[in-house]
């Protein structure tokens, strides 16, 4: 989970925005919990320490991305070497995608699962949206990108033969979290 992003055109740290008792961080996280994935990795930038503070009584791994202010191609470098050794696939998720629920998560998974192929993308009305998820087999190339090079997006582009995609049966896997007027759009701020 990609959550090390300075929150720039929200001028606030949007993952620490409360909605329905708990931090837009928390929810993801949890959300993603409630999924089939074997583990959750945190990819933490800015703000690590108050990120981490509202993460620290869920079950879930933490790295540390130093240079997140290089793009988000760092992050997915620091999150891809913290996985587990024995990882089959990663998914990659930004921590503002806040609609995106356990079913979404776990039909990328199934179709993984089910066709074995290297890039399995959840998708709506054929727009392409998130989790994504790249095999084992594409490791190596995405700990070579970089944000000179369009990052996750060139490996993504360089594989579109590869790409099996997922419809999800709402919108919720295209949205996140940008703005103030997004985050008011889709929930009721809390205080």
């Amino acid at each position: 989970m990609l959550a090390a992003g300075k929150s720039t055109r929200m001028k606030e740290n949007k993952l620490l925005l409360k909605l329905n008792g708990e931090t837009l961080i928390e929810h993801v996280v949890n959300v993603t919990k409630k999924s089939s994935v074997d583990e959750v990795v945190v990819v933490l930038g800015y703000d690590a320490t108050k990120v981490k503070e509202r993460l620290a009584k869920i079950d879930c791994k933490f790295a540390v991305n130093e240079n997140y202010m290089k793009g988000q191609s760092e992050s997915v470098k620091v999150g891809l070497s913290a996985i587990s050794g024995n990882a089959e696939a990663v998914m990659i998720l930004p921590a503002d995608a806040a609609l995106v629920d356990p079913e979404s998560i776990n039909s990328v998974l199934e179709e993984y699962r089910r066709s074995k192929s290297t890039i399995v993308i959840a998708s709506h009305q054929q727009q392409s949206g998130h989790p994504i998820l790249l095999d084992r087999a594409l490791f190596p190339e995405v700990s070579k990108i970089d944000e000179h090079t369009q990052g996750l997006k060139a490996v993504i582009n360089r594989h579109r033969a590869e790409i099996n995609y997922v419809e999800a049966r709402a919108e919720n896997v295209l949205v996140d979290i940008d703005t103030k007027e997004e985050f008011d759009k889709h929930f009721r701020r809390a205080a």
